[in-house]
């Protein structure tokens, strides 16, 4: 599964981890993320998220 990262504060987003803070279970693909999910650390929308090209 693809990583993302946070353009404004530089959180990657790992789906293999989840967000346990806001109640996301590993395994989840960021693509499938509530549109209303923020990052946790910084409060950025989703749209402010790239994919990281391994």
């Amino acid at each position: 599964m693809d990583k993302w990262e946070c353009v404004v504060c530089g959180y990657i987003y790992d789906p293999t981890i989840g967000n346990s803070g806001n109640n996301i279970l590993p395994g989840t693909p960021f693509e499938e993320l509530p549109d209303e999910w923020k990052c946790p650390v910084c409060g950025a929308d989703k749209e402010d998220f790239r994919k990281i090209e391994e």
